[in-house]
Order: C-alpha cells, then sequence, then structure tokens
C-alpha cells in the first residue's frame, strides 16, 4: 500500500459518463440540511421538485447519489495510489462553475492526478475533475486536495503556500447552520460511503471521538448558507468556491460562517460554535457574478 508518484502522476485521465435525477439532488439538499422550516417557500425550493434549484456544490457528488446503484467504499480507486481509508482526509475543496448544474443530466467527468506534494509526515494528492455536457460544454472544474497521512517524506515539492487573510474589521454578515445527529448518515448516501462518517469502531480507530461530518458537507452547508443568506437564494450567481478543511465538525454542532464583501468576491471563515470558534473552513473566497 502507499503512493506510486511517477504512476500516479503519468496516468491518462480517467473518464466516465455520470448521470443524476431530481432525487440525487433533492436527497443531497437534505444532507447538507436542507428543509427544516419546510413551510419557508425560500427552503422549500431546495426539497420540492417543483421549482427546484440546485446548490452549486451538487457537482462534488453528481453521478454518485441513489441513481449510481450500489458503491464501494474499500479504497481511493486512483492509479498508483492505494491508501487504507483512515489515513486519508480531505484537506481542501475548489470548485468553478461554467454553466448553472441541470435538476437532472448527464455529464462526462475526466479525473486525473495533477499532483503529489510532500508535507513530511503526510502527502497531499490534488485530483482534479472537469465535467462537460453531452455536447461538451464545460460544466464545471473542481480541484480535490486530499492528505493522507504517514504518506510523505519521499523528497518532493511541498505545493505552494496559500494565503487568504480575512479583513481586519468585523464581518458584513454572519451566518448560521445547525446540522442534525444523523446528518453524516443522510449526506453519505449521496456517494460518500467511508466508514468514518457512520461507523463509531471505525472512526475512533482513526483517532476521531465519534463518527464526524465530511468534509464536503461542510462545504455544501456553507455554500447553500451564503446563496440563501447573501446571494438572494440564486445559486447561478456562484462562479467559483474555494476552501481549506481546518477542522472536523461532529454531527449535531453548528457552523457560524463569516462573510466579508469585496466588489466581485466574498470572504469567509466558518466555525464550529460548541468548541470555542473552532475552525472548520478557512481560506474561504467565492467569486460571484
Amino acid at each position: 500500500m502507499g503512493i506510486d508518484v511517477n504512476v500516479a502522476l503519468s496516468a491518462e485521465p480517467t473518464v466516465r459518463d455520470v448521470s443524476w435525477t431530481e432525487r440525487d439532488v433533492l436527497l443531497y439538499h437534505l444532507g447538507l440540511g436542507a428543509g427544516t422550516n419546510n413551510l419557508d417557500p425560500a427552503e422549500l425550493a431546495w426539497v420540492y421538485e417543483k421549482n427546484l434549484r440546485v446548490v452549486p456544490t451538487f457537482a462534488m457528488v453528481a453521478g454518485q447519489g441513489v441513481s449510481a446503484g450500489a458503491i464501494e467504499a474499500s479504497g481511493m480507486n486512483l492509479p498508483g495510489i492505494d491508501i487504507d481509508l483512515r489515513k486519508i482526509l480531505h484537506g481542501g475543496q475548489s470548485l468553478t462553475l461554467h454553466a448553472p448544474i441541470p435538476v437532472s443530466g448527464t455529464a462526462q467527468i475526466s479525473s486525473r492526478v495533477a499532483d503529489v506534494w510532500d508535507k513530511g509526515k503526510a502527502a497531499v494528492i490534488v485530483l482534479e475533475q472537469a465535467a462537460t455536457d453531452v455536447d461538451r460544454n464545460p460544466l464545471w472544474t473542481s480541484s480535490m486536495q486530499i492528505w493522507a497521512r504517514g504518506e510523505g517524506g519521499f523528497g518532493g515539492p511541498a505545493g505552494p503556500d496559500v494565503v487568504t487573510a480575512t479583513p481586519d474589521r468585523e464581518p458584513d454578515k454572519v451566518l448560521v447552520s445547525k446540522t442534525s445527529a444523523q446528518q453524516a448518515l443522510v449526506y453519505r448516501l449521496s456517494g460518500d460511503m467511508n466508514p468514518l462518517h457512520a461507523d463509531p469502531a471505525f472512526a475512533k480507530m482513526a483517532g476521531f471521538e465519534q463518527p464526524i461530518l465530511h468534509g464536503l458537507a461542510s462545504y455544501g452547508i456553507v455554500c447553500k448558507a451564503v446563496v440563501d443568506g447573501i446571494l438572494d437564494g440564486d445559486p447561478a450567481a456562484v462562479q467559483a468556491y474555494s476552501a481549506r478543511f481546518a477542522g472536523s465538525l461532529c454531527p449535531g454542532e453548528t457552523i457560524e460562517t463569516s462573510v466579508w464583501r469585496g466588489d466581485n468576491e466574498l470572504i469567509l471563515q466558518a466555525v464550529c460554535v460548541e468548541r470555542d470558534q473552532q475552525p472548520i473552513l478557512t481560506h474561504a473566497t467565492m467569486e460571484i457574478r
């Protein structure tokens, strides 16, 4: 087991066709905690097929949900990468939207390992994906940083430094998102079946007191909160969104997102309320149209 850097970086992109339906979108939104107030028309638009909207971060799970059937969770299916799931953590994520995501559709997704960084005690695998529609028009591109504990020290580059400082002033708005005790169990049905998010014994072997919420769930929760609270409920206003995952969140805890407005950019920082404002998402920005 481990990482063969040369094999990982030289492999041809993996191309797969995916499709999704309204049910996949609805389930994803429920995994983000949508629908808690089913009498609110704005909230109902996320969880009812009539006038359904799509949170942009659905791109992260498109083609992996209920329409995909059975899902294996045995490891990372990447060339040159063979790592125990207990060793990996999601370190960061970026997403660029080239067009609104339809409520149902088909796409072709090309995936490749773009970089492997040496962080000493860990390696960071940078997985890039590009999605196009049936006419080969671009839909979205994404870059995922996967931390593999114990896989560093091979003498490779450390990767770029990322610096996104929050402004030296009070945020323009603070958004509060309460998660539920079963939220990770719902979110994992959209594709990430890692037992770290469901099995207490597995979580303890991985060094956590209990199963934790997916990093991409926190990423999506913050995106939805910003669309609702800053962008007047318009997901098409999101052009790009990136963040680093600074800490874990347990299901049932509360995310507090501070937002600073710029001309065409929002600077974000998300913390856990119950744990003395422990950072959850940092170095986070959203480009808006």
